[in-house]
Protein backbone atom coordinates (compact mmCIF):
# COMPACT_ATOMS: atom_id res chain seq x y z
CA UNK A 1 0.00 0.00 0.00
CA UNK A 2 1.46 3.34 -0.86
CA UNK A 3 2.47 5.91 1.77
CA UNK A 4 0.80 8.45 1.52
CA UNK A 5 2.16 12.37 2.21
CA UNK A 6 0.40 15.06 3.27
CA UNK A 7 1.30 18.79 4.14
CA UNK A 8 -1.27 21.05 6.28
CA UNK A 9 -0.97 24.83 6.77
CA UNK A 10 -3.14 27.15 9.20
CA UNK A 11 -1.98 28.93 11.79
CA UNK A 12 -1.50 32.38 13.73
CA UNK A 13 -4.84 32.16 15.68
CA UNK A 14 -5.83 28.76 17.23
CA UNK A 15 -8.98 28.94 15.05
CA UNK A 16 -6.63 28.36 12.46
CA UNK A 17 -4.50 25.58 14.04
CA UNK A 18 -6.73 23.28 15.60
CA UNK A 19 -8.98 22.00 12.53
CA UNK A 20 -5.42 21.21 10.83
CA UNK A 21 -4.29 19.66 13.80
CA UNK A 22 -7.58 17.62 13.60
CA UNK A 23 -7.86 16.96 9.98
CA UNK A 24 -4.06 15.57 10.92
CA UNK A 25 -5.36 13.36 13.33
CA UNK A 26 -8.39 12.01 11.27
CA UNK A 27 -5.85 11.18 8.16
CA UNK A 28 -3.08 9.35 10.47
CA UNK A 29 -6.24 7.60 12.10
CA UNK A 30 -7.47 6.41 8.22
CA UNK A 31 -3.46 6.28 7.28
CA UNK A 32 -1.46 5.39 10.30
CA UNK A 33 1.74 5.02 8.02
CA UNK A 34 0.86 8.50 6.12
CA UNK A 35 3.80 10.80 6.43
CA UNK A 36 2.36 14.42 7.43
CA UNK A 37 4.07 17.84 7.92
CA UNK A 38 2.91 21.24 8.66
CA UNK A 39 3.86 24.60 7.42
CA UNK A 40 3.19 27.61 9.42
CA UNK A 41 4.39 31.08 10.12
CA UNK A 42 7.89 31.81 12.18
CA UNK A 43 6.94 33.12 15.33
CA UNK A 44 3.40 32.34 15.65
CA UNK A 45 1.60 29.79 18.12
CA UNK A 46 1.49 26.83 15.40
CA UNK A 47 5.42 26.84 16.22
CA UNK A 48 4.53 25.68 19.55
CA UNK A 49 0.85 24.30 18.95
CA UNK A 50 1.10 21.85 16.79
CA UNK A 51 4.63 20.11 18.00
CA UNK A 52 2.62 19.42 21.43
CA UNK A 53 0.22 17.68 19.01
CA UNK A 54 3.14 15.86 17.69
CA UNK A 55 3.61 16.75 14.12
CA UNK A 56 6.57 18.39 12.81
CA UNK A 57 6.28 21.60 11.49
CA UNK A 58 8.58 24.19 9.02
CA UNK A 59 8.12 28.01 9.15
CA UNK A 60 7.66 30.47 6.74
CA UNK A 61 8.94 34.17 6.82
CA UNK A 62 5.82 35.72 6.12
CA UNK A 63 3.18 38.24 7.88
CA UNK A 64 -0.37 39.89 7.18
CA UNK A 65 -0.78 43.50 5.76
CA UNK A 66 -1.41 45.75 8.55
CA UNK A 67 -4.53 47.99 7.63
CA UNK A 68 -2.13 51.33 8.46
CA UNK A 69 1.07 52.35 7.18
CA UNK A 70 3.81 50.57 9.18
CA UNK A 71 7.67 49.40 8.50
CA UNK A 72 6.47 45.47 8.48
CA UNK A 73 4.06 46.52 5.39
CA UNK A 74 7.09 47.70 3.17
CA UNK A 75 8.94 43.91 4.07
CA UNK A 76 5.81 42.27 2.97
CA UNK A 77 6.56 41.51 -0.89
CA UNK A 78 10.41 40.53 0.44
CA UNK A 79 8.36 38.27 2.94
CA UNK A 80 6.04 36.79 0.36
CA UNK A 81 8.71 36.38 -2.05
CA UNK A 82 10.84 34.25 0.10
CA UNK A 83 7.96 32.30 1.31
CA UNK A 84 7.21 31.33 -2.28
CA UNK A 85 10.49 30.16 -2.67
CA UNK A 86 11.00 28.46 0.93
CA UNK A 87 7.41 26.95 -0.17
CA UNK A 88 8.43 25.82 -3.43
CA UNK A 89 11.46 24.21 -1.65
CA UNK A 90 9.44 22.21 0.93
CA UNK A 91 7.04 21.16 -2.01
CA UNK A 92 9.65 19.63 -3.91
CA UNK A 93 11.45 17.71 -1.24
CA UNK A 94 8.35 16.27 0.74
CA UNK A 95 6.69 15.58 -2.43
CA UNK A 96 2.98 15.53 -1.23
CA UNK A 97 0.44 13.94 -2.65
CA UNK A 98 -2.53 16.94 -1.35
CA UNK A 99 -1.74 20.11 0.37
CA UNK A 100 -4.34 21.71 3.08
CA UNK A 101 -4.93 24.91 4.46
CA UNK A 102 -6.85 25.88 7.15
CA UNK A 103 -6.47 29.35 7.04
CA UNK A 104 -3.79 32.36 8.08
CA UNK A 105 -0.58 33.65 6.49
CA UNK A 106 1.18 30.58 5.70
CA UNK A 107 -1.40 28.61 3.76
CA UNK A 108 -0.86 31.33 0.81
CA UNK A 109 2.15 31.07 -0.29
CA UNK A 110 2.16 27.19 0.17
CA UNK A 111 -1.15 26.15 -1.41
CA UNK A 112 -0.37 28.76 -4.10
CA UNK A 113 2.72 26.98 -5.09
CA UNK A 114 0.90 23.65 -4.45
CA UNK A 115 -1.89 24.62 -7.31
CA UNK A 116 1.27 26.09 -9.91
CA UNK A 117 2.86 22.31 -9.09
CA UNK A 118 -0.27 20.54 -9.90
CA UNK A 119 -0.77 19.05 -6.35
CA UNK A 120 -4.21 18.86 -5.46
CA UNK A 121 -5.22 21.42 -2.98
CA UNK A 122 -8.37 21.63 -0.25
CA UNK A 123 -9.21 24.66 0.92
CA UNK A 124 -10.89 25.03 4.65
CA UNK A 125 -12.80 27.87 4.63
CA UNK A 126 -14.19 28.37 8.20
CA UNK A 127 -15.81 31.43 7.86
CA UNK A 128 -19.83 32.86 6.42
CA UNK A 129 -17.03 35.48 4.98
CA UNK A 130 -13.76 34.22 3.19
CA UNK A 131 -10.52 36.29 3.61
CA UNK A 132 -9.05 37.51 0.61
CA UNK A 133 -6.05 35.05 0.59
CA UNK A 134 -8.75 32.24 -0.49
CA UNK A 135 -11.28 33.51 -2.62
CA UNK A 136 -7.70 33.95 -4.73
CA UNK A 137 -6.51 30.44 -3.89
CA UNK A 138 -9.85 28.80 -4.72
CA UNK A 139 -9.31 29.28 -8.65
CA UNK A 140 -6.76 26.36 -8.46
CA UNK A 141 -8.10 24.44 -5.67
CA UNK A 142 -9.60 21.09 -5.94
CA UNK A 143 -11.56 21.34 -3.07
CA UNK A 144 -13.41 23.69 -0.73
CA UNK A 145 -14.65 23.01 2.55
CA UNK A 146 -16.87 25.19 3.70
CA UNK A 147 -18.95 25.75 7.11
CA UNK A 148 -21.32 27.98 6.20
CA UNK A 149 -23.86 27.96 3.48
CA UNK A 150 -24.57 30.55 0.16
CA UNK A 151 -20.76 31.17 -0.47
CA UNK A 152 -21.09 30.53 -4.14
CA UNK A 153 -20.59 34.11 -4.68
CA UNK A 154 -17.40 34.04 -3.41
CA UNK A 155 -16.20 30.43 -4.65
CA UNK A 156 -17.02 28.37 -7.74
CA UNK A 157 -19.98 26.09 -6.85
CA UNK A 158 -18.61 23.04 -8.49
CA UNK A 159 -15.61 22.89 -5.88
CA UNK A 160 -17.78 23.49 -2.75
CA UNK A 161 -18.65 20.69 0.00
CA UNK A 162 -20.76 21.92 2.86
CA UNK A 163 -19.31 20.01 5.63
CA UNK A 164 -18.53 22.44 8.95
CA UNK A 165 -15.46 23.01 10.73
CA UNK A 166 -13.25 20.48 12.58
CA UNK A 167 -14.23 20.06 16.25
CA UNK A 168 -12.85 18.21 19.16
CA UNK A 169 -14.53 15.42 19.49
CA UNK A 170 -14.56 15.51 23.70
CA UNK A 171 -17.44 17.92 22.84
CA UNK A 172 -19.83 15.64 21.60
CA UNK A 173 -21.45 14.25 24.82
CA UNK A 174 -20.84 17.16 27.32
CA UNK A 175 -23.91 16.61 29.50
CA UNK A 176 -22.48 13.23 30.56
CA UNK A 177 -19.28 15.13 32.05
CA UNK A 178 -21.40 17.56 34.13
CA UNK A 179 -20.95 16.31 37.78
CA UNK A 180 -17.22 15.81 37.19
CA UNK A 181 -16.93 19.70 35.58
CA UNK A 182 -18.38 21.27 38.77
CA UNK A 183 -15.92 19.28 40.83
CA UNK A 184 -12.98 19.94 37.99
CA UNK A 185 -13.66 24.11 38.77
CA UNK A 186 -14.62 23.87 42.19
CA UNK A 187 -17.79 25.35 41.49
CA UNK A 188 -21.01 25.45 43.72
CA UNK A 189 -23.93 23.35 41.61
CA UNK A 190 -26.72 25.25 43.12
CA UNK A 191 -25.26 28.70 41.09
CA UNK A 192 -25.36 29.43 37.45
CA UNK A 193 -21.78 29.32 35.72
CA UNK A 194 -21.08 32.23 32.96
CA UNK A 195 -18.34 31.43 31.18
CA UNK A 196 -16.84 34.37 29.06
CA UNK A 197 -14.33 33.67 26.25
CA UNK A 198 -12.03 35.64 24.75
CA UNK A 199 -10.29 33.50 22.27
CA UNK A 200 -6.48 32.32 22.78
CA UNK A 201 -5.08 35.66 22.60
CA UNK A 202 -7.59 37.41 24.50
CA UNK A 203 -10.01 40.16 23.70
CA UNK A 204 -9.63 43.74 25.37
CA UNK A 205 -12.77 45.13 24.91
CA UNK A 206 -14.64 41.99 26.43
CA UNK A 207 -12.79 41.97 29.58
CA UNK A 208 -13.03 45.97 29.87
CA UNK A 209 -16.86 44.63 29.78
CA UNK A 210 -15.98 42.23 31.87
CA UNK A 211 -14.52 44.15 34.50
CA UNK A 212 -16.58 47.25 34.51
CA UNK A 213 -19.94 44.57 34.88
CA UNK A 214 -18.26 42.11 37.43
CA UNK A 215 -19.95 43.76 40.53
CA UNK A 216 -23.20 43.52 39.22
CA UNK A 217 -22.84 40.09 37.13
CA UNK A 218 -22.15 38.31 40.76
CA UNK A 219 -25.18 40.03 42.47
CA UNK A 220 -27.30 37.94 41.06
CA UNK A 221 -26.09 34.63 42.49
CA UNK A 222 -23.78 34.11 39.49
CA UNK A 223 -20.10 32.46 39.23
CA UNK A 224 -17.98 32.97 36.69
CA UNK A 225 -14.82 31.47 34.25
CA UNK A 226 -13.21 34.31 33.28
CA UNK A 227 -10.98 33.23 29.90
CA UNK A 228 -8.84 36.61 29.60
CA UNK A 229 -6.19 35.46 27.40
CA UNK A 230 -2.49 35.26 27.72
CA UNK A 231 -2.15 39.18 26.90
CA UNK A 232 -4.37 40.29 29.66
CA UNK A 233 -3.84 37.65 32.70
CA UNK A 234 -1.32 40.06 34.47
CA UNK A 235 -4.30 43.05 34.38
CA UNK A 236 -7.34 40.76 35.34
CA UNK A 237 -5.92 38.11 37.62
CA UNK A 238 -6.67 40.18 40.78
CA UNK A 239 -10.19 39.63 39.99
CA UNK A 240 -9.88 35.62 41.25
CA UNK A 241 -12.18 35.30 44.17
CA UNK A 242 -14.27 32.64 45.68
CA UNK A 243 -17.21 33.17 43.11
CA UNK A 244 -14.15 34.09 40.14
CA UNK A 245 -11.73 32.01 38.90
CA UNK A 246 -9.55 34.22 35.86
CA UNK A 247 -7.62 32.55 33.29
CA UNK A 248 -5.44 32.60 30.47
CA UNK A 249 -5.94 29.73 29.00
CA UNK A 250 -8.41 26.85 29.57
CA UNK A 251 -6.81 23.24 28.25
CA UNK A 252 -10.54 20.82 29.45
CA UNK A 253 -12.37 23.10 27.06
CA UNK A 254 -15.03 19.67 27.27
CA UNK A 255 -15.47 20.16 30.83
CA UNK A 256 -15.83 23.97 31.04
CA UNK A 257 -18.41 23.88 28.47
CA UNK A 258 -19.89 20.88 30.17
CA UNK A 259 -20.11 23.33 33.37
CA UNK A 260 -21.26 26.34 31.84
CA UNK A 261 -24.80 27.85 31.91
CA UNK A 262 -24.45 30.79 30.27
CA UNK A 263 -21.53 31.69 27.52
CA UNK A 264 -20.44 35.07 26.25
CA UNK A 265 -17.89 34.75 23.22
CA UNK A 266 -16.17 36.55 20.68
CA UNK A 267 -17.37 34.63 16.97
CA UNK A 268 -14.31 33.22 15.56
CA UNK A 269 -15.68 30.04 12.94
CA UNK A 270 -14.13 27.52 15.49
CA UNK A 271 -15.61 29.17 18.57
CA UNK A 272 -19.14 29.24 17.18
CA UNK A 273 -18.70 25.62 15.40
CA UNK A 274 -17.87 24.23 19.02
CA UNK A 275 -20.51 26.20 20.83
CA UNK A 276 -23.56 24.90 18.19
CA UNK A 277 -22.54 21.67 19.28
CA UNK A 278 -21.89 22.68 23.06
CA UNK A 279 -25.43 24.28 22.64
CA UNK A 280 -25.53 26.27 25.50
CA UNK A 281 -27.06 30.31 25.38
CA UNK A 282 -24.44 32.30 23.76
CA UNK A 283 -24.51 36.47 23.82
CA UNK A 284 -21.50 36.76 21.00
CA UNK A 285 -19.78 39.77 20.91
CA UNK A 286 -17.99 39.73 17.88
CA UNK A 287 -14.44 41.45 17.56
CA UNK A 288 -14.98 44.10 14.70
CA UNK A 289 -11.24 44.61 13.94
CA UNK A 290 -11.00 41.11 11.77
CA UNK A 291 -10.96 41.59 8.16
CA UNK A 292 -13.74 41.75 6.20
CA UNK A 293 -15.67 42.06 9.61
CA UNK A 294 -16.40 38.38 9.32
CA UNK A 295 -16.92 37.72 13.15
CA UNK A 296 -20.03 39.46 12.86
CA UNK A 297 -21.29 37.63 10.24
CA UNK A 298 -20.83 34.90 11.44
CA UNK A 299 -22.56 35.50 14.90
CA UNK A 300 -25.02 36.87 12.63
CA UNK A 301 -25.80 33.73 10.79
CA UNK A 302 -26.41 32.02 13.95
CA UNK A 303 -28.96 35.24 15.78
CA UNK A 304 -31.13 34.82 12.11
CA UNK A 305 -31.56 31.01 13.04
CA UNK A 306 -32.45 32.35 16.70
CA UNK A 307 -29.77 30.17 18.29
CA UNK A 308 -28.07 33.00 19.97
CA UNK A 309 -27.89 36.87 20.70
CA UNK A 310 -25.61 39.28 19.79
CA UNK A 311 -24.03 42.84 20.63
CA UNK A 312 -21.92 44.52 18.53
CA UNK A 313 -18.78 46.43 20.52
CA UNK A 314 -20.38 49.51 20.40
CA UNK A 315 -23.60 48.68 21.81
CA UNK A 316 -21.77 46.99 24.93
CA UNK A 317 -22.11 49.88 27.18
CA UNK A 318 -25.91 50.59 26.69
CA UNK A 319 -27.36 46.89 26.26
CA UNK A 320 -25.18 44.74 27.83
CA UNK A 321 -26.68 44.68 31.26
CA UNK A 322 -30.00 44.52 29.93
CA UNK A 323 -29.53 42.00 27.57
CA UNK A 324 -27.60 39.65 30.35
CA UNK A 325 -30.30 40.08 33.12
CA UNK A 326 -32.98 39.31 30.76
CA UNK A 327 -31.23 36.01 30.00
CA UNK A 328 -30.46 34.88 33.13
CA UNK A 329 -33.87 35.24 34.13
CA UNK A 330 -35.57 33.71 31.47
CA UNK A 331 -34.70 30.09 31.39
CA UNK A 332 -37.49 29.45 28.25
CA UNK A 333 -35.33 31.83 26.47
CA UNK A 334 -32.30 30.17 27.62
CA UNK A 335 -33.72 26.57 26.44
CA UNK A 336 -34.76 28.39 23.36
CA UNK A 337 -31.62 29.57 22.38
CA UNK A 338 -29.66 25.88 23.32
CA UNK A 339 -32.02 23.60 21.37
CA UNK A 340 -31.93 26.24 18.12
CA UNK A 341 -28.02 26.24 18.08
CA UNK A 342 -27.58 22.89 18.53
CA UNK A 343 -29.92 22.56 15.76
CA UNK A 344 -26.79 23.93 13.18
CA UNK A 345 -23.92 21.62 14.98
CA UNK A 346 -22.06 19.64 12.38
CA UNK A 347 -20.41 16.99 14.43
CA UNK A 348 -18.88 14.74 11.32
CA UNK A 349 -17.59 17.60 9.55
CA UNK A 350 -13.83 16.48 10.25
CA UNK A 351 -14.16 13.08 8.61
CA UNK A 352 -15.86 14.63 5.80
CA UNK A 353 -13.23 17.07 5.02
CA UNK A 354 -11.13 13.78 4.96
CA UNK A 355 -13.29 11.92 2.86
CA UNK A 356 -12.84 14.63 0.36
CA UNK A 357 -9.52 14.45 0.32
CA UNK A 358 -9.59 10.43 -0.09
CA UNK A 359 -10.98 11.15 -3.31
CA UNK A 360 -8.45 13.22 -4.30
CA UNK A 361 -5.51 10.80 -4.03
CA UNK A 362 -7.62 7.47 -4.75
Amino acid sequence: MKQYKFILSGGGTGGHIYPAIAIANELKSRFPDAEILFVGANNKMEMQKVPQAGYKIKGLWIAGLQRRLTFDNTLFPIKLLSSLLKSRTIIAAFKPDVVIGTGGFASGPLLQIAGISGIPTVIQEQNSYPGITNKLLSKKASKICVAYENLERFFPKGKMILTGNPVRQDLIDIESKRTLAIQYFNLDSKKKTLLILGGSLGARRVNQLIEKELGNILTQNVQVIWQCGKLYLEDYKKYNAPNVQVVDFIERMDLVYAAADVIISRAGASSVSELCLVGKPVIFIPSPNVAEDHQTKNAQAIVDKKGALMLKESELDSQFSLVFEALLKDQGKQNQLSENIKQLAMPEATKQIVDEIVKLIK
